[in-house]
This record gives C-alpha cells, sequence and structure tokens, in this order.
C-alpha cells in the first residue's frame, strides 16, 4: 500500500474515531441491522405462528402500529434534542471556566456517545419499522414482536436518559474534568515508558539532508513502524529537532537525515520519510502526555485568574500535576528508536522533567503566589516531589524553588 495513502488513512481514522458522532453513527447502523434481524423474524413462518399463537404478540390494526411507532419517535427525538442541549451547555461552562483545551477530552467521553448512540439507533429503529406497516387484512402481518421490542428500548431510553442527566452534570465538575485529564496523562506515560530502548545517537559527525516543514502547524507524531522499514532500508539515521507538539513554521528544517559515505538519499527516500509525519492541530493527550501537562497547567491558571477568582480548583490542579509529576520523575522514555536489529535508527527530543517543571509549576506560581492557599499547596507538593526524588537528579531545582515559595511566604507573612 502506498505509503501517502496509509498516512491519509491514519491522520482521517484519527478524526472520525475522536468524532462525537462516531460511536453513535455506529450504534445506529447496528440497531438498523437489528430493526432488518427482527422484521426477518416477524415476517417469518415462525413468527407468525408465535404471533397466532399468543393473540396478545398481534396488533390487528395497521394504523395502531403506526400511532405506536411515530410517538415514540417523536418521543425519543425530543429526548436527543435535549440531551445533546445539555452536552453542549456543559462543553460551552467548561470552556469558558475551564480552558478550551479540555473540551477534547470531553467531547470524546464514550459513555456520553454511547446513550446518544442509543437514542438515535432507536429512532432509526423506528423509522425503518415504520415503513413497513402495510394496511392487510391479516394482523399477523403487523410486525408486532418488532413493535414490542421498540416499547421495551424505550423505556431503556427513559431510564438512561435519568442516569444520563446525573452523569452529565456530574461531568461538568472540576475535579471530574480534571481527574479525567489527569488519568488520561497518566495512562498515555505508561504506555510511552513500557519502550525500554537504549542506545545512542552516535551519527550526529555524518553528513545530513533537512528536511523541511511543507506547512506551519503542530508536530503531533511520526509513524514509528514505517520510518524504522525506510531507515533500516536505506541505511540512513533520522534525528527530529523539535519535540513531538512543537509548533513548527513553514520552510523550517525539522529532521536530519544522516547517511554513511557511499549511501545515498534521494528524494523518494525524504518524501518516504515526510509521508511518516502527522501535522495536525488538536492536543489529544493520548497521542502525547505533554498536552495533560499543559491542560492541567492551564486550568489553574485560569481558575487564579481576577475573573473567576477560584483557588480552590487551581490547588486541584495542582495536586493532579504533582501525581503526574511525580511519576515522570521516577519514569522517563528513551528518545533512540531501534530497529529489529537493535540498531539505533532513530533520535527524537523528549519533554525532561526539569522542562514540564518550569513550563507547569513556575506559571502557577507566577500567577498565584500571593495567595496563601496557593502557596501553602505548592510547598507541600514541592516537599514531596523532593522525597521521591532518589536519584537526587533534580535536588537543586526542587530546592531552590522550595526556598523561593518559603522566602516569598516569610516576607508576605511579614508584611
Amino acid at each position: 500500500m502506498n505509503i501517502g495513502f496509509t498516512k491519509w488513512i491514519r491522520i482521517y481514522s484519527n478524526k472520525i474515531t475522536q468524532s462525537i458522532a462516531f460511536y453513535p453513527a455506529l450504534i445506529a447502523m447496528i440497531f438498523l441491522l437489528v430493526s432488518w434481524g427482527m422484521l426477518e423474524i416477524d415476517f417469518s413462518g415462525w413468527g407468525k405462528e408465535l404471533k397466532s399463537g399468543f393473540s396478545w404478540l398481534s396488533l390487528k390494526d395497521a394504523s395502531t402500529a403506526r400511532s405506536i411507532i411515530s410517538t415514540v419517535a417523536g418521543a425519543i427525538i425530543s429526548l436527543t434534542v435535549f440531551s445533546f442541549s445539555m452536552v453542549m451547555i456543559v462543553l460551552n461552562q467548561a470552556a469558558s471556566q475551564m480552558s478550551n483545551r479540555v473540551l477534547s477530552s470531553m467531547i470524546e467521553n464514550r459513555f456520553q456517545q454511547i446513550i446518544l448512540g442509543i437514542y438515535i439507533g432507536t429512532i432509526v429503529y423506528a423509522f425503518f419499522l415504520l415503513s413497513t406497516i402495510r394496511d392487510l387484512a391479516s394482523g399477523v402481518n403487523i410486525p408486532a414482536l418488532s413493535i414490542y421490542l421498540l416499547l421495551l428500548l424505550t423505556i431503556i431510553d427513559i431510564f438512561l436518559f435519568i442516569y444520563f442527566l446525573d452523569y452529565v452534570t456530574s461531568t461538568v465538575k472540576y475535579e471530574t474534568v480534571i481527574d479525567r485529564v489527569r488519568n488520561q496523562t497518566m495512562s498515555t506515560m505508561k504506555r510511552e515508558f513500557k519502550r525500554k530502548q537504549t542506545g545512542e545517537h552516535l551519527w550526529e559527525t555524518l553528513p545530513f539532508i533537512e528536511i523541511k516543514a511543507d506547512k506551519s502547524g503542530y508536530f503531533q507524531s511520526f509513524n514509528q513502524s514505517q520510518l524504522l522499514t525506510v531507515t533500516k532500508e536505506k541505511g540512513i539515521f533520522v534525528t527530529f529537532l523539535f519535540q513531538l507538539s512543537s509548533y513548527v513554521l513553514s520552510g523550517i528544517p525539522f529532521i536530519r537525515v544522516y547517511a554513511e559515505a557511499g549511501v545515498e538519499v534521494d528524494e523518494n527516500t525524504l518524501s518516504k520519510i515526510k509521508t511518516t509525519i502527522d501535522f495536525f492541530n488538536g492536543q489529544p493527550i493520548d497521542n502525547n502526555s505533554d498536552y495533560g501537562f499543559r491542560q492541567l497547567t492551564e486550568v489553574a491558571i485560569k481558575a487564579l485568574s481576577p475573573g473567576i477568582n477560584d483557588p480552590g480548583t487551581a490547588v486541584i490542579s495542582l495536586q493532579a500535576l504533582s501525581d503526574i509529576l511525580a511519576y515522570k520523575l521516577s519514569h522517563n522514555v528513551s528518545p533512540i528508536i531501534n530497529d529489529s536489529n537493535g540498531t539505533s535508527r532513530i533520535y527524537y527530543p523528549i519533554s525532561s522533567f526539569a522542562e514540564l517543571f518550569g513550563k507547569c509549576i513556575e506559571p502557577i506560581w507566577n500567577y498565584g503566589k500571593d495567595d496563601q492557599y496557593v502557596r501553602e499547596e505548592l510547598i507541600l507538593i514541592i516537599e514531596q516531589l523532593s522525597s521521591r526524588d532518589l536519584l537526587l537528579e533534580n535536588s537543586d531545582l526542587l530546592n531552590n524553588f522550595l526556598k523561593k515559595v518559603k522566602a516569598y511566604k516569610s516576607k508576605s507573612e511579614f508584611n
């Protein structure tokens, strides 16, 4: 398969699966198949015999069947519209009071997508049944079994709606949103740190060719298996000049391709390398754990802004950040990727603990250092992080920051 086509599939399949409409559309198709299967049973010889043997399973009047289906369809449509409206209100509230970046984790919430999918599936099921009703002399030709299943689905939808109300209102709570971002970030880090590869990029002294960005955008990821295949086949080495999630301007070199003497790197090879790189907007935590750190920092800073002035939420974000920073303190992923023979082929820079600490904790300190609640929590967090730094690799950073916070605290209390 063409690598460029594979890249196109990878990018758009990612967009489709992360869309709020993906699961509802999928579930609606399943309900359509269920309606077809139920109609096959209804109009089969076995189904007709069953309805003839149990009179209460039969519907003699086609207009009654239509009325039941039409009423159910109208009611579920109203239920769906109201549920979608609630989701939109929740998203708008989260965007205005926390951060636009947390919306992706809320939109990708599978539970609410499944509930909405069941609503839409019930509507599809009802409309499909409605198109099969015929005015015939014998009531056994009316899909009574399918209609009774529709009534059962309606009852289930009502109970799901009651639970959905409670679930949606709870998802907008700061604690819930922050905890979801933290869990996603932790899950991504654990998945990244499973790769236990070691090595050195000793190819820095070799001649290289630079690849420039075709357009401005966020360098989100690269297809590791395809890029390893290209580098191994050609006997070349690749170094990325920017970290994942970096915004790269058009025309700026962001990759260096190294080759030993006698190895030719032609345009076709460079083209294959470029097609393994993904540039797109958004901050998907599942692709890069650094986005989770950023989002929690943004929530804390937004909470400390004069318009909101909610230091309690900032402290909750700080606590979540301390959890994932503690994991980052004792775990790290190798920036080297080896091929199947164990030869180092790819190097890409990754965020260190010190970098993430500076990008996350420092801005929160600058915004909230005059709040006693934030100062006290920062002191507690830094002290705990220091105790987790068993190798003392970041002891100077943590100790200096702790001294700064305590000095500012003493000054504020004295004044």
